[in-house]
Order: C-alpha cells, then structure tokens, then sequence
C-alpha cells in the first residue's frame, strides 16, 4: 500500500502528458488540427472558410463562410464527445457529424470503431450519405427512416442514436444560445 501513495505522482504526471501535454512556451496546434480532421470536416461543410473548435458547453466545431464572420453557417461534432455513453456491439464508434444552423445533416463520416460487421454496415458509403437528406426532427430510427443492415443491427441503431442524440442536442444547445444572444 505504501508503495501506492509513491507512484501518484507518477500516475499524476503521465496524464497530464497524456491528456494535454506539457506547455513548452511556443503554441502547440489545437489537438483536434489534424489533416484528416480538417479534411472530414471540409468534406462535411465545404461551403467553409475556417473552423473553430468550441469547447465549452458541448464540443464542437463551428464552420464560419469567412474569416471575418461571426455567425456560423454550420457544426460538426465527434459523436464520441457528445454521446459518450452510447456503445454499440464491440465499443463506442466515433463519427464525425456535420449539421447547418436550419437543423439540416449535411453528412457523416465515420472516423473509428471496433465493430465486427462494419465492413458491410456503417464503413460503406451509403451509410454516411443517407443521413445529408434528413433533418433533426426526423425520426432518425432504424427500419424507419434509416436502411437496417442484417446482422450488424446493433451498430447501426447505435450509430443512428448517436447521430441523433448529439445532432439535437447540439441544436438545443445552439438555439439556447441565440435566445439569451437577443
């Protein structure tokens, strides 16, 4: 037991090098400004010139039309900082979910997940795309609105509550935010 309260320290130190590395004077890129981050998000919302990661309140991104505009004309979020508590079959499955500020989906794209039968489910195309033509107050259901995979049901309808449950809160959060702005 003794040798426990030795190694907090340690234990304390390789977090914080872990979750926000050490501070070395000079400014480190945010640690979500990765090509393949950039790139996803340009493919969700091309119309934008710049985006900017929101981290109070719910994490997400805010897709600007310019560099001088203050009013965004999209989001995007990670489904695994929205809806952390979602799991499918194998884990948690981290998409990256583009919407405009009418509650329109503009598309999803699906970054990583453990599942055995995502090769046919939610890696294929048709997937991400049948999401660009819904909005919000859709019922985004499985065998509703969205197409059922034999055999992968339990991905698919977790990745379809995810995308629905962080799509409207974010809105939520986005409308709150516009009410208290007037």
């Amino acid at each position: 037991m003794r040798s426990a309260g030795r190694c907090r320290p340690f234990i304390a130190l390789a977090l914080g090098l872990l979750l926000g590395g050490l501070s070395t004077g000079a400014r480190a890129q945010p640690r979500w400004a990765t090509e393949a981050d950039e790139a996803a998000l340009r493919r969700l919302v091309p119309q934008a010139a710049r985006f900017e990661l929101v981290e109070t309140g719910s994490r997400h991104f805010r897709a600007y039309a310019s560099a001088e505009d203050s009013r965004p004309i999209g989001f995007a979020f990670f489904t695994t900082d929205l809806t952390p508590r979602i799991y499918a079959y194998k884990g948690r499955i981290t998409m990256l979910v583009g919407l405009d500020v009418a509650g329109s989906l503009l598309g999803v794209e699906v970054v990583h997940h453990y599942e055995p039968f995502g090769y046919f489910s939610i890696d294929r195309p048709e997937f991400g795309e049948q999401f660009g033509t819904k909005q919000i107050l859709d019922p985004l259901e499985v065998g509703v609105d969205i197409d059922a995979v034999s055999r992968a049901t339990i991905t698919v309808e977790a990745a379809t509550r995810a995308i629905r449950q962080g799509a409207r809160q974010l809105a939520r959060e986005f409308l709150a935010e516009q009410a208290s702005n007037q």
